[in-house]
């Protein structure tokens, strides 16, 4: 089981901007079936911490590349990605391996 955190930085003042995008991205894979529940957090300079920031994070078994084939693009994905490209400087992705009982030691 892996967790999967993409962080944006996005310019000033858009951070509630993107988190509402991020976060209609992450429910349109939800419905399609092809993501599990995503959580969206975001910081606009109210909280201490990286400022004009989101986070997206999701679980999944395992690690797919988005290029693999047979891979369905899920409908008004792209045209929110459009509107969150406008906004977001940047982006990088993390992925962790959860621990879980049959992994332990």
């Amino acid at each position: 089981m892996y967790l999967i955190r993409r962080i944006y930085t996005v310019k000033p003042g858009e951070a509630r901007k993107a988190a509402t995008l991020i976060d209609e991205i992450g429910r349109k894979y939800l419905e399609a079936g092809t993501r599990t529940e995503s959580r969206v957090y975001f910081n606009s300079g109210t909280t201490p911490g990286d400022r004009d920031t989101v986070v997206m994070e999701w679980t999944d078994d395992s690690l797919e590349s988005p290029y693999r084939p047979g891979r369905t693009p899920v409908e008004g994905v792209a045209e929110l990605a459009a509107q969150l490209r406008d906004v977001a400087l940047d982006s990088r992705i993390e992925f962790w391996e959860l621990m879980t009982d049959d992994k332990r030691l």
